[in-house]
């Protein structure tokens, strides 16, 4: 008797739905392609060199370490290495940190330790969509709170707290999907009024080493130590997230959660379900790469292929794009929010520029709850070169075209 699959699944999987991030990145394997959908980094910077030395090393001198089953917390080297020398200006035990499988896992932890069906989690408007599709799974809700060009709005972050949230969530530093940045004032007063609630913070901060026109500003993990005194261990408020995916290879897979020592035993557990621990062999290449201070040197040169693309990218939207457009102008990250006229549908837009050769990720999609805008779009600038750059926005010029001009028909018709 042949197996009837659909009856067997879980509630959880029936309710899961496909990433559209995901979906759209089939267009980069196309050559005709020009992509500016996924938040890919530019591989003709990917470090191969350090990484190949790394890897003869780590067979030279630890292969019986890399090659063997490791602790779940991670890789002791690497999470002592993290705790002495981040990019936040603190010091942390290496108790603080867990390594995971890229923040993606990171952010499906915390929705198994956390997150029960119809808890809420505030988030800010728009936000990731990965985090939205890994907390649905658990049952997840969503407050959201409106952001601006200086980033979610405390006021509304006030008002939307007093509806109660088990955690907001919250990207300080170029913003996926919009690329903007929280100034330090408006972080304090975050700060603030998540202490007065006693809500706690997840900081995901992908892009924060990628800061192009802009100084350094004090993470929501280190403004929230200022109010505790932990000793030589993190004891907070708030959940930080970094990755190595977006400063040497997002194939490594490796990430790092850094959080009180408490969150951090819970997170192991989910983890231990989940699978064991990362991968050994490439945390210990990640340290042997990083280990001796590369990554400051190479963030450098990142950041230069990046401002070049960045600026390339605006001054095509700027050339090419009439009144009633607009678009943010990051100070880093990987991503550019364009708004189009109300009229324009992105979601069919899509369709059309796909004709044209040309990607773009939909804004309706990065939107929790019910409110959605149609007419904006996420250009990520820091995957295609700068000649493909200018003529992607060419092409999606012609498809913005063909879809007014077959708009305009319909209706006339109609």
């Amino acid at each position: 008797m042949k197996t009837t699959w659909d009856m067997r699944y879980s509630k959880r999987i029936q309710s899961m739905k496909a990433s559209t991030i995901r979906k759209l990145l089939k267009f980069t394997e196309m050559e005709d392609v020009i992509s500016f959908a996924g938040g890919l980094p530019a591989p003709k910077i990917f470090p191969k060199e350090e990484f190949a030395k790394a890897c003869a090393r780590t067979f030279a001198e630890k292969s019986e370490v890399a090659l063997q089953y490791g602790t779940t917390g991670g890789y002791y080297p690497l999470r002592k290495y993290l705790a002495e020398n981040n990019q936040l200006g603190m010091k942390f035990s290496p108790d603080n940190i867990i390594i995971t499988s890229g923040s993606q896992q990171s952010l499906d932890l915390l929705g198994r330790a956390f997150v029960n069906r119809g808890d809420h989690i505030l988030v800010e408007s728009p936000t990731y969509l990965g985090a939205i599709q890994a907390w649905n799974a658990f049952g997840a809700e969503y407050i959201p709170a409106m952001i601006d060009n200086d980033g979610v709005i405390p006021e509304e972050f006030r008002k939307s707290l007093r509806y109660g949230a088990k955690f907001a969530y919250i990207q300080p530093n170029f913003h996926n999907p919009t690329g903007v940045s929280i100034p330090l004032e408006r972080r304090k007063a975050i700060i603030e009024i998540a202490d007065h609630y006693g809500i706690p913070i997840v900081e995901d901060d992908p892009y924060g080493q990628l800061a192009m026109d802009c100084g350094k500003v004090d993470s929501l993990i280190k403004l929230d130590s200022q109010y505790r005194d932990c000793g030589g261990s993190y004891c907070g408020d708030v959940v930080y997230l970094g990755t190595f995916s977006k400063v040497l290879a997002p194939g490594m897979r490796i990430a790092y959660m850094i959080a009180p020592t408490n969150v951090i035993q819970k997170i192991n557990l989910a983890k231990q379900g989940a699978d064991l621990h990362t991968a050994t062999f490439n945390q210990v290449v990640v340290y042997e790469t990083i280990k001796d201070g590369f990554l400051d040197e190479h963030v450098q040169l990142i950041r230069r292929v990046y401002a070049e693309r960045r600026d390339t990218m605006l001054k095509a939207l700027k050339e090419n794009f009439r009144d009633g457009y607009s678009w943010t102008h990051p100070e880093g990250g990987l991503f550019i929010w364009a708004t189009l006229p109300d009229h324009i549908d992105t979601t069919e837009l899509l369709q059309y520029a796909v004709e044209e050769k040309v990607a773009f990720v939909p804004g309706m999609h990065f939107f929790p709850g019910t409110h959605k805008t149609t007419n904006q779009i996420r250009l990520n600038f820091s995957n295609a070169n700068p000649t493909l750059i200018v003529e992607g926005i060419k092409r999606l010029l012609t498809a913005i075209e063909k879809y007014e001009k077959n708009t305009l028909t319909v209706k006339n018709l109609a």
